[in-house]
């Protein structure tokens, strides 16, 4: 059975969890599909990616028939294993994402709770429809957030409010959610808004857009000579270059640059 649709619109990758029976949620097969399409994503010559859910929800979490197998197997060599760079399978569901070399874009609706919420932080932009609910899900299970949430979840909020999540386990309401920092902004169709941003990126310099989210990543990840040494790196590459000198011209005959 499907569980990820990709689909190509005026250089924009739309991936669709495609589960919604199970409100998406996150079973052996759906990791393995969420992965393949970052990577097919990554490897296309898309310009911006948007990740949207079927049916009522972004992604409730494993699906509990997953959790009840994984229960019986060694942990060890799944958990602990890198197949995936710095990562394993389960955290590549999320990790794919900041790997994929232009913005990724969440659109996100009903619920985004436990690995659906960490597969939502894998994007650079999260948009949710108002009603939508988000929980670090794990503490109920016994467990900690293991998709790479740890990873993610301290480049977005303080220190307290993330204890206070994990902790707890308590879900949050969407308005809660953006004074914390787990969402970039509410929209009445989220979807809609998430291609909307795509669009505009689409049409902004391709290298400029992917240098730029390299250059996120440093300036999150490295010290201040690395991030000020990248930010040099980056502009070498970009300034004077035949795609930089079409964004000026296209902006001074006030007309969309035009990209090879």
């Amino acid at each position: 059975m499907s569980r990820v649709s990709v689909t190509y619109e005026n250089h924009i990758a739309h991936v669709t969890l495609t589960r919604a029976d199970k409100m998406n949620a996150l079973d052996r097969e759906m990791f393995e599909a969420i992965v393949a399409a970052g990577q097919e994503v990554a490897a296309s010559g898309a310009r911006a990616c948007v990740i949207s859910g079927e049916g009522k929800a972004f992604c409730a979490g494993l699906d509990l028939a997953s959790f009840a197998a994984h229960g019986s197997d060694d942990p060890t060599l799944r958990l602990m294993e890198r197949t995936f760079g710095d990562a394993n399978r389960a955290q590549e569901v999320a990790m794919v994402w900041r790997r994929v070399p232009v913005p990724v874009i969440a659109a996100v609706h009903g619920v985004a709770f436990g690995g659906g919420l960490q597969l939502a932080l894998g994007a650079d932009i999260r948009i949710a429809a108002p009603g939508t609910k988000f929980a670090v899900m794990e503490m109920k299970w016994g467990l900690v957030p293991d998709m790479g949430g740890m990873a993610l979840l301290p480049t977005l909020m303080r220190s307290d409010v993330l204890r206070l999540l994990t902790y707890t386990a308590r879900p949050v309401e969407v308005d809660q959610a953006l004074a914390w920092g787990l969402v970039t902004e509410i929209a009445e169709d989220p979807l809609a808004a998430a291609m909307a941003i795509a669009r505009d990126i689409a049409q902004r310099s391709p290298k400029a857009i992917r240098a730029a989210k390299r250059l996120i990543e440093v300036a999150e990840s490295e010290t201040r000579t690395e991030v000020l040494l990248a930010e040099s790196r980056e502009q070498v590459d970009l300034i004077g270059k035949p795609e930089q000198m079409e964004v000026v011209a296209a902006q001074m005959q006030k007309r969309a640059p035009v990209f090879d």
